[in-house]
């Protein structure tokens, strides 16, 4: 792709997740996002494989059933109180780049399904501007059940629902992870400290690792809907991502 054609595809980026003007900051931010950092995360230097390779589609199919089924009615965090329904995951088996949010929301907890309210919508907008559709890549959450009122998940139910979507990724084994937000990037990278002094800002933009699989830690959709100033910065993500996987 050339620089007209590169340059052509951002406009038009900009223009679907209603940019009114381009960002004339772009340089002065990116060198000091770029500058930014948290000691205790190393940088992903290079891919390795992650034991238990699943090739099959039918049988990780069956495997994600089986998983499915495990968790059943699940009762084991307070969130089973207040939802509708479990929102499990959905996407291609064999998606060569995976989404991880934090929680369900409203609409998800109504349809079972992730990302498809407000936020959901401007998340499909970013996977079909990477040149995919919704189910060629697999979408998830950290927790599978809405928290009240829309709180941030708690550590205790995050712990408790964890090794659910651990499976899933070992199943699905996706080329990269895209996080998508403070909780889930959080979470995958295994920060040390309080959560409250942890700042996607200061880690977005760089690739980490998450079990031998490359994490982009990115804005969640949510935070873009109220600031979208910062749409810019999760474009540059996404292309990072692209460029990883050869697309």
């Amino acid at each position: 792709m050339n620089r007209i054609d590169s340059l052509r595809k951002i406009l038009e980026f900009y223009k679907e997740l209603d940019f009114e003007r381009l960002p004339l900051n772009y340089s002065s931010q990116q060198s000091v996002v770029n500058n930014q950092g948290i000691k205790r995360i190393e940088p992903f230097k290079q891919k390795t494989t992650v034991s238990g390779s699943i090739s099959s589609n039918s049988h990780k199919e069956a495997l994600l059933n089986t998983l499915r089924d495990e968790i059943g009615d699940c009762q084991r965090c307070k969130l089973s109180k207040g939802r509708t329904h479990i929102v499990f995951g959905e996407g291609n088996v064999n998606a060569r780049i995976m989404f991880i949010g934090e929680a369900p929301g409203r609409e998800e907890d109504l349809q079972a399904r992730p990302f498809v309210g407000d936020a959901g919508q401007l998340l499909t907008k970013l996977i079909n501007k990477m040149g995919f559709e919704r189910d060629e890549v697999y979408i998830a959450n950290i927790v599978k059940c809405r928290p009240p009122m829309n709180r941030d998940p708690q550590m205790d139910e995050i712990s408790t629902c964890l090794p659910f979507l651990e499976r899933q990724i070992e199943i699905i084994l996706p080329d990269v992870i895209m996080s998508l937000g403070k909780i889930s990037t959080y979470t995958l990278l295994e920060i040390k400290g309080p959560i409250s002094k942890f700042s996607i800002t200061k880690v977005r933009g760089r690739f980490y690792e998450y079990k031998g699989i490359p994490v982009m830690p990115t804005f969640h959709p949510a935070y873009l809907l109220r600031n979208p100033k910062d749409k810019w910065l999760t474009w540059e993500d996404a292309q990072a991502v692209l460029k990883r996987i050869g697309h």
